[in-house]
């Protein structure tokens, strides 16, 4: 049914969970999966930060997400799926739309991610990959929580 599954993934125990899930479909589908970081370069714009330390600082965060991506490439190795990957770099691109993007070129039958499952103003303030994703995705969305320890005991 979900033959390409598309999986966004960064540092967070969000994103890890919401991989495991893509892996498991994965697994039970013979799915490829699709793992892709974005690196944001707008945050580190040269006019806001000091010429020397730019260009440091701007390649320690592609070397980060080579590694969260080497991290989701070994999960997904070691549990047998097939895959491919993709480091994004934009320069002030919102995150949701270049995920859907991806979605859209590759083509995607799935997009599988984490959320932070954040409400009210924390939501507000910080935004939301996963709902803008949700609300404009042409194809289905699976969104895992991250927190659910926290928000079972919370809840219970």
């Amino acid at each position: 049914m979900y033959q390409k599954i598309l999986v966004p993934v960064d540092a967070s125990l969000a994103s890890i969970r919401g991989l495991q899930e893509a892996i498991k479909l994965a697994l039970a589908e013979k799915s490829t999966l699709r793992l892709i970081h974005v690196v944001n370069e707008f945050v580190f714009d040269p006019v806001y930060a000091p010429s020397a330390a730019y260009e440091p600082l701007l390649e320690s965060f592609r070397i980060t997400g080579q590694e969260i991506l080497a991290k989701a490439q070994a999960l997904a190795r070691q549990a047998g799926v097939e895959f491919q990957s993709e480091l994004i770099e934009t320069m002030g691109g919102n995150v949701a739309q270049l995920i859907l993007e991806g979605a859209r070129k590759w083509p995607a039958d799935l997009i599988v991610m984490g959320t932070h499952g954040r409400r009210g103003v924390r939501r507000a303030v910080l935004g939301s990959d996963a709902e803008m994703v949700v609300r404009s995705a042409n194809v289905p969305v699976l969104l895992v929580r991250g927190d659910t320890e926290t928000h079972s005991r919370k809840s219970g």
